[in-house]
């Protein structure tokens, strides 16, 4: 029997001297310069000349600009190239999104907030670890503060610059799984706002609510920043206090996704959920926020991860009726958001609609796979 395996990405916190920093922000910079100037190359070309500049093309051109513009000596070649590339794969999902007739959201220039990672395609070629340190092709070495061992076999190399400093993200393939023992249970899981998720046994998640409890500083922060004057040394460091006050946020989020997704891992060998189309969901503007806040398909990418590596089973289902339909006699019993208590005139159930849902959808995902009782592993 083969070990199964999957492919994970680790993150390390990065420390580089001062000159480091200096050195990193200026290849940023370089790099933001290329990604603009593709998009405007293939911009101009359609308007003026109706043609369309390929990911080749652009990347054959790479070596004339270094010679011409010698300060570009300073990028490894391979970071250049996969900067023309995300202009590409940028322009093919606007492309697919015209096609598809959605919202195509034409690929935009990014100013220095907005462009905060530069990556190594190929591990071993301009980017490598050494004796607990990063060698950056470049730039020199740089200690890294490793959390967690690394596994599996390195790809990748992605450098980012995040509100509290530099990471390190390193995509590896073949990382061993780690199988846990069957536990005989599965589970149906209901997310919504006024808790996280419902189980099928009837348990409730509580929904932290991150952003809605950080809302008043978040304000404060933001009142801050727009407060002070354009390119002052003040509206700077205020800006770098509210990207902090959001990276709270967003870690309390991810701590708690991460925490709950774990816990449900370890009790149940396979967990049902709706398949949910959060995109949609966020159209309804009495709601987006609280939609926003709870981070649903992050918590549901998350968990598919956590299953995968653990030999669990997360299966979606398709979410129609499932808060309309009853639990105990299949009939359909209609009710408004509002109503958050599902009672039924033909068979007498009565439970919290959230509940009622959860074992719908734990019935659903049972008869999607053939049977009801979880099959020994």
């Amino acid at each position: 029997m083969h070990e199964q395996s999957i492919h994970k990405t680790y993150q390390y916190k990065l420390k580089p001297t001062s000159e480091q920093e200096l050195l990193l922000d200026r290849v940023l910079m370089l790099c933001r310069h290329i990604y603009n100037a593709a998009i405007g190359e293939r911009r101009d070309a359609y308007h003026l000349r109706g043609i369309s500049v390929t990911y080749y093309q652009q990347k054959a051109e790479l070596p004339g600009i270094k010679e011409a513009m010698p300060e570009y000596g300073a990028v490894h070649s391979q970071v250049l190239q996969d900067v023309v590339l995300q202009v590409d794969r940028a322009f093919q999902a606007f492309f697919r999104r015209v096609k598809a007739g959605e919202i195509p959201g034409y690929p935009r220039f990014h100013g220095r907030d907005r462009y905060n990672s530069l990556t190594y395609p190929q591990f071993g070629n301009g980017a490598t670890l050494e004796n607990g340190f990063l060698m950056l092709s470049k730039i020199g070495r740089i200690a890294v503060r490793r959390s967690r061992p690394l596994e599996g076999t390195p790809k990748t190399i992605t450098i980012s610059r995040e509100a509290d400093g530099w990471y390190v993200s390193i995509s590896c393939a073949d990382v061993p799984t780690h199988p846990r023992e069957p536990t005989e249970r599965e589970t149906g899981i209901d997310l919504g706002l006024e808790s996280f998720a419902t189980l099928a046994d009837g348990t409730m998640i509580h929904n932290p609510r991150c952003y809605r409890r950080a809302e008043r500083t978040l304000k404060t922060a933001q009142r801050r920043v727009s407060r002070r004057k354009q390119g002052s040394n003040r509206r700077r460091k205020a800006v770098k206090l509210l990207a902090k006050a959001h990276q709270t946020v967003k870690r309390q989020r991810q701590d708690f996704q991460h925490k709950t997704a774990l816990r449900l891992v370890q009790q149940y060998d396979a967990i049902y959920h709706e398949d949910l189309q959060t995109a949609n969901m966020l159209k309804n503007h009495h709601l987006a926020k609280s939609i926003a806040d709870v981070g649903w398909s992050q918590f549901l990418s998350i968990l598919h991860a956590k299953a995968a590596w653990a030999g669990r089973r997360v299966v979606a289902v398709p979410p129609a009726y499932t808060s309309q339909t009853c639990s105990g006699c299949g009939v359909i019993v209609s009710k408004g958001l509002s109503v958050r208590w599902h009672s039924c005139p033909d068979c007498g159930t009565s439970l919290h609609r959230d509940h009622n849902a959860a074992k719908n959808i734990e019935r659903l995902g049972q008869s999607l796979r053939g049977g009801v009782a979880l099959a020994a592993s």
